[in-house]
């Protein structure tokens, strides 16, 4: 039987994040706001979790699941280097709705998905969110809707599509109009833009020192 914990509250929210924590570290999913739509996740490192994750979202391991971090100094760990492009989108747009694509670290031993090697990584602005992460660790997050109906901008939302294949719902109220993160691709000589979502490809130019239509 799911629970969902009204956030806005204090005691609830208390009681949301231990038993959402609790959840994550039993290798159960639980859906969290962000501040871009409301994500399904589980831990990172617990490929039986991901795989749960996948089940509950009917989805394949075609379309790899993207990472949430808690901190900036998180992303060292997990990634094969840090170029100076990333650490300029990560200063200007962290935490924030943009995601990066880089080599993951090859001592990882996780299961994403089909990722090639390669990890995507948000830091969210979102108060719920990053305690939960701060307190878990990087934790595998999509947004929180079956493949192919639309993308969760409430907890009610979440509810009604993914029902009890999640534990704990953390109810954040709405995230308003749901817009997606951006992506941009590090992981090739030059940056490629993989989704124009929330930031804009100007953004990410401009900060990159590149015309815009290089980022195609």
């Amino acid at each position: 039987m799911s629970a969902v914990y009204d956030c806005s509250k204090r005691d609830t929210r208390a009681d949301g994040l231990a038993a959402a924590a609790s959840a994550v570290r039993s290798s159960r999913l639980v859906v969290l706001p962000t501040d871009t739509v409301y994500g399904i996740g589980a831990d990172a490192f617990d490929g039986g979790a991901v795989q749960s994750l996948l089940r509950a979202k009917n989805r394949g391991p075609d379309m790899p699941v993207g990472v949430l971090v808690g901190s900036w100094s998180t992303v060292d760990g997990l990634v094969l280097g840090t170029p100076p492009s990333a650490r300029a989108l990560i200063e200007a747009f962290w935490p924030g709705d943009l995601s990066i694509v880089l080599p993951h670290a090859p001592s990882l031993q996780w299961d994403l998905g089909q990722s090639r090697g390669t990890v995507m990584l948000r830091m969210p602005l979102h108060p719920v969110a990053l305690e939960l992460l701060r307190d878990v660790g990087p934790m595998a997050v999509s947004s929180a809707n079956v493949s192919g109906q639309p993308p969760a901008s409430t907890a009610q939302e979440a509810v009604d599509q993914l029902g009890d294949s999640v534990a704990v719902y953390l109810d954040g109220g709405s995230t308003g109009e749901a817009v997606p993160s951006s992506m941009v691709d590090l992981t090739g000589d030059d940056p490629v833009i993989l989704r124009e979502g929330a930031v804009s490809r100007a953004a990410i130019a401009e900060v990159l020192g590149v015309p815009a239509e290089s980022l195609a």
